[in-house]
This record gives C-alpha cells, sequence and structure tokens, in this order.
C-alpha cells in the first residue's frame, strides 16, 4: 500500500480514514480531555497558508534597516530602567562543518576550527558592550547557545564562553541554559566542559533517523551517535534532554517517519520537537535541490506525518505544547503550559517569563517590551560594527502602544490558546472586545470551522484549533494587511 495514497491503520487515539479520493476524509485526534476531535483534510487545505511563527510580533518580516541606532540605545536603557527583571541571553555560535540542504539556519561552512577562538574574540566585546548598559544584578534566568553547530567549538573554546558569561552576568541558581547538540561533532570532553560552565539542557539535533533520507538532506548520522550523545548528557547530569524532528523531508513517508519516531522514543527524550520543514528556496537556495530532485512527500502525505507525530507522542504520555513541542508532563514547559505561565520567543516555546532576551553573535535577536533589534547576518560586517565599538544591528523594530496590545491578543492564542477580555482590558487599559471588535467579529468563519468558540468573556481555542495556532492569531495580524514578506505554510 502506498503511503501517498492510502491509509494507515493504526490503534485507537488518531486514525486517517480514507485515501486521496475522498472528499470527507477526517484525521481524529485527542484532545485534551480525551474526546476525539475530528479535523477535515480539506479544512486543513483550507487554512494551510503562508503565515509568520510568532515568535515575535510584529514579524521579524516586519523589522526595518531605517532605525537610528540611538533608538536603540534608549530602547535598552528603557529597559534597564524599568527595573531588576531578569534576563534571558541567547549565543549564536554560527559554524558548521557540512550544510544540511533542508537548512533555514544562518550558518558559516568551514572545517577551520580555529575560526571558533577567532570569533569568541568578538563575541566577547559585544558581549561586553551591551552589559555595560545593563545593570549587572539583574538574573539571568535562561542562556541558550544555538547555531549552527555549537559543538563545533572545541571544548576549551566553549570554557572560554563560559568565563565570559559569567564575568559579566549573574547566573541565576536555577538559571535554564540549554544547548543545541550535533551527534556528529560531540564527544565526551565537549560534554563535560557543557556541564562545567552550567549547561543542564540539551537539544539533540537528530531530524530523522531513515538513511535514506539522511543522505537526501545530506546529514548523514547512524542512530549510535544519537544514541551515544543522549547516553554521555544523562551521565554527566543534564536535567533535561529534547529531540528534534522534521517532517515533510525528501524521501519521508508516513511509514518511515513512524519509525522515526519508535526510534527516538529508545532515548526516552523529556521533550520533542516535530518541526515542520520550511521550503523556503527563495530564501535557503540550497534547498532548490530537493524541487529538481521532486523528492518532497505529498501535502497529504506530510499532514499525516504530523497526525501520526502528534498521536504517538500524546499516547506516549506527551504533553502537546503548541505547534511543534511536546513535553513530559513534570518538564518546566508542560508545567508552564498548564500555569498560564507559557512563553514564545526566538527560540520557540520558553518558560522564560518576563525575562528581557539580548542576542548576540550574527544574525542573533534582541527582545525587550519596546523593542527587537537583530545583528548583522554577514560575519565581516559584524566584526566590523564591533572594531568600530558599535552595537552590530542591521535591523529591527521600535513598538508603539498599538503593536503591544496587538502582541498581547497574538501571544494569547499561540500561548494560551485564549483571550480572555477581562484579564487582558486590565493589563493593557482598552477594552479589548470593543476595541478589536472588527477583528472579533471576522473570526466567524474559524468558528463555524469549529477551530474556536467566541463568549462574552472571551474567545478559546477548540481542539480542531490547535494545529491551526498561527491562522487564528493571524486575525489579529495588522501588518499582513500592508503586505509581507514571505513565510512558510502553517502546516
Amino acid at each position: 500500500m502506498r503511503a501517498r495514497n492510502k491509509a494507515i491503520a493504526r490503534g485507537p487515539g488518531v486514525g486517517i480514514l480514507g485515501d486521496r479520493r475522498s472528499d470527507d476524509m477526517v484525521l481524529l485526534r485527542k484532545s485534551p480531555s480525551g474526546a476525539s476531535a475530528p479535523l477535515d483534510l480539506n479544512l486543513i487545505r483550507k487554512y494551510s497558508v503562508a503565515g509568520p511563527r510568532y515568535t515575535s510580533y510584529p514579524p521579524a518580516t516586519r523589522f526595518r534597516a531605517d532605525i537610528p541606532a540611538e533608538r536603540y540605545d534608549s530602547a535598552i536603557a528603557d529597559d534597564n530602567r524599568a527595573g531588576s527583571g531578569p534576563l534571558s541571553l541567547y549565543f549564536h555560535l554560527p559554524f558548521c562543518e557540512s550544510l544540511c540542504w533542508y537548512c533555514g539556519c544562518n550558518t558559516v561552512i568551514t572545517r577551520r576550527t580555529g575560526a571558533a577562538k577567532e570569533y569568541l574574540v568578538d563575541l566577547a566585546r559585544e558581549v561586553a558592550m551591551v552589559a555595560s548598559r545593563l545593570d549587572p544584578r539583574r538574573p539571568v534566568t535562561q542562556v541558550h547557545l544555538g547555531g549552527g553547530t555549537p559543538t563545533f567549538f572545541p571544548p576549551e573554546d566553549l570554557a572560554e564562553l563560559g568565563l565570559l558569561i559569567n564575568r559579566h552576568f549573574k547566573i541565576a541558581d536555577d538559571c535554564e541554559f540549554s544547548v543545541e547538540v550535533d551527534p556528529r561533532r560531540l564527544t565526551r570532553d565537549h560534554v563535560e566542559a557543557l556541564r562545567v560552565i552550567g549547561a543542564n539542557r540539551a537539544s539533540v539535533g537528530i531530524q530523522d533517523t531513515d538513511p535514506r533520507v539522511q543522505i537526501a538532506v545530506h546529514r548523514w548520522q547512524p542512530f549510535r551517535l544519537n544514541r551515544q550523545s543522549v547516553d554521555w548528557l544523562r551521565e554527566a547530569g543534564f536535567e533535561s534532554v529534547n529531540v528534534d524532528l522534521i517532517y515533510g523531508l525528501p524521501l519521508q513517508t508516513v511509514a518511515s517517519f513512524a519509525r522515526t519516531i519508535d526510534e527516538v522514543f529508545q532515548l526516552g527524550p523529556d521533550r520533542l520537537s516535530i518541526f515542520s520543514y520550511a521550503h523556503v528556496p527563495w530564501i535557503r537556495p540550497a534547498q532548490r535541490i530537493f524541487d529538481s530532485r521532486c523528492e518532497l512527500p505529498a501535502p497529504e502525505e506530510k499532514l499525516a506525518m504530523f497526525a501520526l507525530a502528534h498521536e504517538k507522542l500524546t499516547e506516549d504520555g506527551y504533553v502537546d505544547i503548541g505547534l511543534d513541542h511536546f513535553a513530559r508532563p513534570d518538564d518546566e514547559l508542560a508545567l508552564a503550559r498548564a500555569s498560564g505561565k507559557l512563553q514564545r520567543n526566538f527560540q520557540g516555546y520558553s518558560t522564560s517569563a518576563g525575562a528581557s532576551l539580548y542576542g548576540f553573535g550574527i544574525s542573533a535577536i534582541s527582545s525587550t517590551r519596546d523593542s527587537y533589534r537583530q545583528n548583522i547576518k554577514e560575519l565581516d560586517d559584524w566584526r566590523a560594527a564591533i572594531a568600530a565599538g558599535r552595537l552590530p544591528t542591521e535591523r529591527g523594530l521600535i513598538l508603539d502602544e498599538e503593536d503591544r496590545r496587538r502582541r498581547a491578543l497574538v501571544m494569547g492564542i499561540m500561548c494560551e490558546r485564549q483571550i480572555n477580555y477581562a484579564r487582558l482590558s486590565g493589563e493593557l487599559g482598552v477594552d479589548v472586545a470593543q476595541r478589536y471588535s472588527r477583528e472579533i467579529a471576522g473570526l466567524g468563519d474559524l468558528e463555524a470551522d469549529g477551530l474556536l468558540m467566541r463568549t462574552s468573556e472571551g474567545i478559546d481555542v477548540l481542539p480542531a484549533g490547535a494545529p491551526l495556532l498561527r491562522v487564528i492569531a493571524m486575525r489579529f495580524d495588522a501588518t499582513l494587511a500592508t503586505g509581507e514578506g514571505h513565510h512558510s505554510k502553517t502546516i
């Protein structure tokens, strides 16, 4: 039976009934209460449009390059004067030894390990510039090392980075310190160095375990490396291990992706990120390889992979955090979701409530209450700005009151799956139901399709709407009406 055309019959939970010829094919997925909620494939197709991922509002596509540097300086000063709120730090470590053809990250491909030490010199200068503008008493509650491949950096360079962070910032005792790990580039010395500098969470990049898929995307990664990496991390005392997977890659089928998930279950991850492959060849030219080979799964099969992943993870006890994040019920991310403290930032879903984010390195993004600021993406230009003694900002945005109000609405949908009129009206100082009555009235089609429910108290996302949070949030996005850059599909 060809998975592209036929359903895969499975146990209770998610089932894909019918085939491509059926007009009433449905996906059955369990709601948080245990009841099944039908999702018509035609309904999914209807709302599978290009849209922002809302790691920020306004989206990063609205960032501008014409904002004077003094405005950013003022935004940082305002953030620092606002009190002793917590900080979240992101360090972009961009180097990779080879390019994965699906990758949408900002990377520098090189095998020259000396590039890491040179990068650290400039990173230290940038950190010093920013730290000098901040109150040193502000606690750092979250640190994330992303890339690229952070473990491209030799262990001694990671140790130097740890010293740099602790020299300039006050790290909270309960700081969530996470690092992205590539099993192909990880050694036990890397793991030990990361623990010494305070790392306690790791995100292991696996993507897919099928050798055919790995070869198709230029990422050969035997499963023994995945197991070895997780074993090392556990033995070293890492409190949480996340695994990254991607569905919709070349040569993937529903059956092959099911095998990948089953193999990953053997590793016992605390969290999983099941990302939808974003095909944006106009931004990432390497992805054009897939177009030329016609290897990408059909939309129906990609949707079936999503349904399968949701079923398998929820049946195994993982909590659906939102979009592509899943976590064990006792994991901090799941606890934040249950308590209404979930946040969303440029690393995805986060527990770092109320923290100002400061990013370092090429392309890194910083976020305060009133501003977004993205660093220069090109390595040489970033270095030149630092050498000149100025913040290496390429583009960004200064938020006004309306931006902040709409951000609260969008993040209410993305994180809490609801908009509570009374609570938000009190927080924002306006009558939310009245001020956004036009947008609320425009939700009629989504309500008729069973994605949400409107009451006099607010808006609640129903189980059928959970996979389409981005679509619902888009209805409160004032930037979409004025035209914008390209986005990936919402499903």
